[in-house]
């Protein structure tokens, strides 16, 4: 530490950071124990255990925003997470730089533009008068309740947020693809390979070890699925499908007060995505030549 402890001067706000807002509001995290009365403080409120847990994983409406949640996560992660995959590759194929940053900007766009946004323009394009129900009713004769109907609300949340995300993600493996060496692509085209067996054998393999770990951390953050966007797209009508653990513990800690009960729901789903995150390790690290996140 002597010898570097400039590298540790720089590191430090960031270790700082992280232990003010990561670790020391984990302290709170008690009161899922607790029948936590806002009077008496977290020490001085009473201890019940498991009993928060238990009201919770018998309550109702447990399996519906459980299912709801896993559902909307799980098919996420398993049709987006090839997509940023399969752009990088096309925009790798791409020989003239300025085409290229020019897709690239494109592609990138929709990542900075804000959930509230989106979910404003899904509102518009998909309302009954909407560009999008002009053209279904004018086939059809009727138009489609896109954001009222529950069985439309996954198919909207991923994507929209596919194409959100998609050209931000591909980003690391456009890095990565660029450090393979063009001799290996010259030497296969003079072999006979065409694009595809290039892409295959060369490209595939050297994005695999970086697949392994985004799929590892994604997979592990299945049931950390963002508030925000599906809070937003919530109506009266596809409720059932749209409540999720976020929007479930937003109401019942913040809008009910209860705050006990929803810190005891917030902490089973993180103890559910640290169970996610060391079995999908495990299994990827068996799959992968023990090449895994840790």
């Amino acid at each position: 530490m002597r010898k570097n402890y400039f590298l540790y001067l720089l590191i430090a706000p960031a270790v700082i950071l992280t232990i003010i807002f990561k670790y020391v509001p984990m302290y709170g995290a008690i009161i899922a124990f607790k029948d936590f009365s806002t009077i008496k403080g977290i020490l001085g409120s009473e201890w019940v255990g498991f009993k928060h847990f238990t009201d919770f994983l018998t309550s109702p409406n447990f399996e519906v925003i459980f299912m709801s949640t896993l559902k909307l996560s799980l098919y996420g992660l398993l049709l987006g997470f090839p997509v940023p995959i399969l752009l990088a590759l096309m925009i790798n194929q791409i020989r003239r730089n300025a085409v290229k940053k020019n897709i690239q900007l494109i592609l990138y766009a929709p990542n900075f533009i804000s959930v509230v946004v989106i979910v404003g323009m899904l509102f518009i394009f998909l309302s009954p008068t909407g560009p999008i129900n002009n053209i279904i009713a004018f086939i059809t004769g009727k138009p489609v309740m896109f954001m009222s109907e529950p069985e439309y609300f996954r198919s909207i949340y991923i994507l929209s947020g596919i194409w959100q995300a998609a050209g931000w993600s591909s980003i690391v493996y456009v890095a990565a693809l660029a450090n393979v060496d063009p001799e290996l692509h010259n030497a296969a085209t003079i072999d006979g390979a065409n694009i595809l067996q290039r892409i295959i054998h060369i490209d595939l393999p050297t994005l695999k070890p970086l697949m392994a770990i985004i799929f590892i951390l994604g997979a592990g953050g299945i049931m950390a699925i963002g508030f925000e966007k599906a809070y937003l797209m919530q109506t009266a009508m596809n409720l059932p499908a749209s409540e999720i653990l976020p929007t479930y513990v937003y109401k019942v800690g913040l809008q009910a007060g209860d705050y006990a009960y929803s810190t005891a729901v917030g902490l089973f789903n993180s103890v559910i995505n640290v169970i996610l995150l060391v079995v999908v390790n495990f299994v990827v690290k068996k799959l992968n030549e023990g090449e895994g996140l840790y």
